[in-house]
């Protein structure tokens, strides 16, 4: 090779180089939000500058995926919502509420399609470590780690965190089942779930009145089945736009005052009130054993007394399914002693 060969190759590279930076500075100039340092990061590690673009949107992208996973294929997810209080101690309350799906009916399986949102991370720890579908919420700041005892001003703020988070999930295109943790799986809901897409919520009550259409229902947010459309958007947004007018009215106050002020109706909203029958609570018994799909802790003030009723449902439910139990005996449930006991101590 000749010494003017030589000498051309640097001013080739120089030249490459030229017209490399001109090419990105001119895609730059048509993206502004994409810097040349970062068009030269991707060109140099796809991999790499990618990955660190998804964590500028880091709350999007990880919801999305803990969504997908746990999604069935008509995009419906069972969400749970947990903070340490509810995944600590000798036997807290999401080890009962999973007992709920492996004592129940046709219920096991539905853990594939159960996302537990986590609000601190002793909760999300707890949620990867018994390998379930987690999500690590962002909060808006402030202590949600610790029991928040029913109407405290703490209790208040988490209800407003969850709508929000529910609401976001319904715009991004998620149909779910919201459900407490206190609330018992006992068979598989979705039978008596209307599956008919003209329905677009279907909510528990604390005392149902016999007519499902009726709004006269006092309706319990602690589970309820909804569809993500623009009907229920536009709810989400105007329940939680409320919150800063609704001093001391935890969300479920708020929604029933849309409720009654005709909200539904004017969304064009089509709402199922279930059944107690069905979807049973401490306020209301099932009263029938033999067809109810479902056991909520309500009508009761702390998680203790929630863990101990609850505790005594399950037992109810063992000795109501043991083929060695007296089935001539009319079956009752236990009495909710601790529950009525909370609101008093």
């Amino acid at each position: 090779m000749d010494q003017s060969t030589k000498a051309g190759i640097p001013l080739a590279l120089c030249t490459l180089l030229l017209i490399s930076l001109f090419l990105i500075y001119i895609s730059s100039e048509k993206n502004p939000s994409v810097s040349i340092t970062t068009s030269i990061a991707q060109k140099l590690h796809p991999s790499k500058s990618s990955s660190s673009m998804r964590n500028t949107s880091m709350y999007g992208d990880e919801l999305d995926a803990a969504l997908e996973g746990a999604s069935m294929a008509n995009k419906t997810v069972i969400i749970a919502i947990v903070n340490k209080a509810y995944t600590d101690g000798d036997k807290p309350m999401l080890d009962i509420f999973l007992d709920g799906f492996w004592l129940g009916e046709d219920t096991r399986s539905l853990t594939n399609h159960l996302l537990i949102v986590a609000v601190d991370q002793t909760a999300f720890e707890r949620c990867k470590f018994l390998r379930l579908h987690c999500y690590k919420l962002k909060t808006d700041g402030g202590d949600l780690v610790g029991e928040k005892v029913y109407m405290s001003e703490e209790f208040i703020k988490m209800m407003w965190q969850r709508t929000r988070f529910l609401g976001d999930v319904l715009r991004r295109g998620y149909n779910f089942v919201f459900t407490d943790t206190d609330v018992l799986w006992l068979r598989n809901p979705f039978p008596k779930l209307a599956l008919n897409e003209n329905i677009d919520l279907q909510i528990s009550v604390d005392q149902f009145n016999g007519n499902q259409w009726s709004e006269k229902n006092p309706i319990n947010t602690g589970f309820y089945m909804i569809r993500s459309n623009n009907k229920t958007i536009a709810l989400f947004d105007k329940w939680y736009g409320k919150r800063n007018k609704s001093p001391g009215k935890k969300e479920q106050d708020v929604l029933i005052e849309l409720m009654k002020k005709g909200t539904f109706k004017r969304l064009g909203l089509r709402v199922r009130f279930l059944d107690t029958i069905y979807f049973s609570g401490f306020c209301q018994d099932s009263r029938d054993v033999k067809i109810v799909s479902t056991f909520h802790a309500n009508c009761c003030r702390r998680i203790k007394a929630k863990v101990s009723d609850l505790t005594a449902v399950i037992h109810d439910w063992k000795r109501f399914n043991d083929p060695l139990s007296n089935k001539t005996m009319e079956f009752r449930w236990s009495n909710h002693s601790a529950c009525l006991n909370s609101w008093i101590s």
